[in-house]
């Protein structure tokens, strides 16, 4: 997978997961992927060091993937995106109504 791929599916898990960080650890990660801050310029924003904004993003990161194991909310999401597309594709409006109920 190329960086990019792996940064956009680093945001799609965080945005399904974001609840169950602590407010440092979504701080960093957004900080990091959202804002393109760099190591050292999240580390002196939160007066910490740069390995303490890298050991917390790497736990992030490997708690994104252990949550994603488990739990499968992307892939259950983009199933249902998919089921989505293929619908609209064969103009069955009544199923992706229901489908989008699902969602709600």
């Amino acid at each position: 997978m190329e960086a990019h791929e792996i940064k956009e599916r680093l945001n799609r898990l965080f945005a399904l997961y974001e609840p169950l960080f602590t407010k440092k650890q979504i701080d960093y990660f957004k900080a990091y992927y959202y804002d393109d801050y760099s190591l050292n310029e999240i580390a002196e924003l939160h007066d910490v060091s740069r390995n303490a904004v890298h050991d917390q993003l790497k736990r992030v990161r490997q708690q994104l993937e252990q949550f994603e194991a488990k739990l499968s909310l992307l892939k259950l999401q983009d199933k249902r995106l998919e089921l989505y597309e293929r619908l609209e594709r064969d103009h069955d409006m009544k199923s992706i109504e229901e489908l989008r109920k699902l969602d709600e």
